[in-house]
């Protein structure tokens, strides 16, 4: 989830999300990115006795938080993991193939909205960035291993950034003179390459955010998670996705699109060897977007966009 002015507890388009997972009270569900619990509650409050939930998050905080707000639901499991090790965790905990799968891409509002967590330019904090503390690599320690030519090539890639080189050689410099240790000294190293912009440049977001993705490799772990939830899926069962930024978007409708699709293998001369077949079928052929009034009440939702699909019985 992208940035917020809304309250990080209130769920992201919450009746798209059960619409196209089609809950069903006995199913089977996997919540993927937990966040404060908000999808998890709708999902849990449709399920009966006989349904059951496996919530996922990379982050401790994340996880308490929804222990606390799901305790009263019996047939809630909580596991501290990435997505992207989907099928670890289902084969560790031998939980069986789902009804449905969440995954809610990106940062989420809690974690902006913590200053000690560094996500923020808005307000002071270490330069942290990560969305799993137990991680060892944080954006400085991140930063303290890049070049100008990686550090421009990264803000380009994730952030869509235009004066990249610029920027990059701003940021070496201060990190060089030992002025590189919290949110409000990349503000300031990003604002030093672009004194010449009159007001906040717009770069300082896309900045953050690029460098947030870079630390926790999250259209790495996007790509891989979302191929492992479709194998992780019975047949019948739905997937449904939630991006917030362009680069998100693009990884989630590449990878479902592949997967719908059936794919030739070819023998060395190029003749025809065998044609694996698509495994998924395409339920959004374009995004579904949040209506105006959802945007009015939750600014959060205002750059969301929904995909789903259904696993092929393959």
């Amino acid at each position: 989830m992208e940035i917020a002015n809304s309250s990080p507890h209130i769920p992201v388009m919450p009746e798209a999300v059960l619409h196209w997972l089609a809950v069903s009270p006995d199913g089977v569900f996997i919540d993927c990115t937990l966040g404060a619990g908000g999808h998890a509650r709708m999902i849990a409050t449709c399920l009966t006795e006989n349904g059951c939930l496996l919530g996922l998050d990379r982050d401790p905080l994340a996880l308490t938080m929804a222990r606390e707000k799901l305790k009263s639901f019996s047939n809630v499991r909580f596991v501290h993991a990435n997505y992207s090790e989907l099928e670890q965790v289902t084969r560790e905990t031998n939980w069986p193939k789902a009804d449905g799968i969440l995954i809610d891409a990106g940062v989420s509002s809690m974690q902006l909205d913590q200053p000690d967590r560094g996500f923020s330019f808005q307000t002071s904090g270490p330069l942290d960035m990560r969305m799993d503390t137990t991680s060892s690599i944080t954006a400085k320690s991140w930063l303290s291993q890049q070049n100008e030519d990686s550090l421009a090539t990264t803000l380009r890639l994730f952030g869509d950034v235009g004066p990249a080189r610029r920027i990059a050689a701003s940021i070496i410099r201060k990190r060089d003179q030992q002025q590189l240790n919290t949110t409000d000294d990349l503000v300031t190293a990003i604002c030093d390459a672009l004194n010449f912009v009159h007001g906040e440049p717009d770069e300082i977001r896309t900045v953050f955010q690029a460098v947030r993705m870079a630390v926790n490799e999250e259209l790495q772990g996007l790509e891989k998670g979302l191929q492992a939830a479709i194998q992780t899926l019975k047949p019948g069962g739905r997937l449904v996705v939630l991006t917030f930024h362009s680069g998100e978007d693009r990884v989630v409708k590449n990878t479902l699109r592949n997967a719908s699709r059936a794919e030739k293998l070819l023998r060395p001369d190029g003749r025809l060897l065998s044609v694996k077949p698509a495994l998924v079928r395409l339920l959004t052929k374009k995004p579904v977007l949040p209506d105006a009034k959802e945007i009015f009440h939750n600014s959060r939702s205002k750059s969301a966009k929904l995909r789903a699909v259904e696993r092929l019985a393959v």
